[in-house]
């Protein structure tokens, strides 16, 4: 079963079982996936749906900080509750060492020297660690390898 049909059953199931919240982010969930389907005519595979979900979490941790800042708990804690259920959707992902492995991989193998070439380094990056990495950590591990 694909990712998009998971997701689609368990909206079924948790408007089954009345859970608000659940039903909730998983409808903006589907919405933010249909919209990407419309506008750029595609049919959306499970790399896309990880792509949205990894937008969809960054938009959360973002708001999360916002919130903090302003003293508002209530927000925060239905913010990390959405986070909760857009995560559970995630594959696993890799260690930090194994980005920092892969990451060095790539730099060895472009020939990569000084930050100059972290647009060209992270283009790589992108291309084989997407969905399978938090971007961030990958974006640090990049970082790291270009200074040292």
């Amino acid at each position: 079963m694909s990712l998009k049909d998971q997701i689609t059953e368990d909206m079924k199931t948790a408007m089954r079982a009345k859970d608000s919240e659940r039903l909730g982010t998983i409808r903006l969930l589907l919405s933010a996936m249909k919209q990407k389907e419309v506008d750029e005519r595609v049919v959306l595979d499970d790399a896309m749906v990880v792509a949205i979900l990894d937008k969809l979490i960054k938009q959360r941790k973002d708001s999360i900080t916002a919130f903090e800042l302003a003293a508002r708990q209530d927000l925060v804690d239905k913010e990390k509750s959405e986070m909760l259920v857009l995560q559970a959707y995630l594959p696993a992902r890799m260690s930090t060492e194994d980005v920092t492995l892969a990451v060095q991989a790539i730099v060895a193998a472009l020939g990569a020297k000084g930050p100059g070439d972290m647009g060209k380094v992270m283009g790589a990056v992108k291309t084989q660690l997407a969905g399978k990495a938090d971007m961030g950590q990958v974006s640090a591990a990049v970082k790291a390898a270009l200074a040292g």
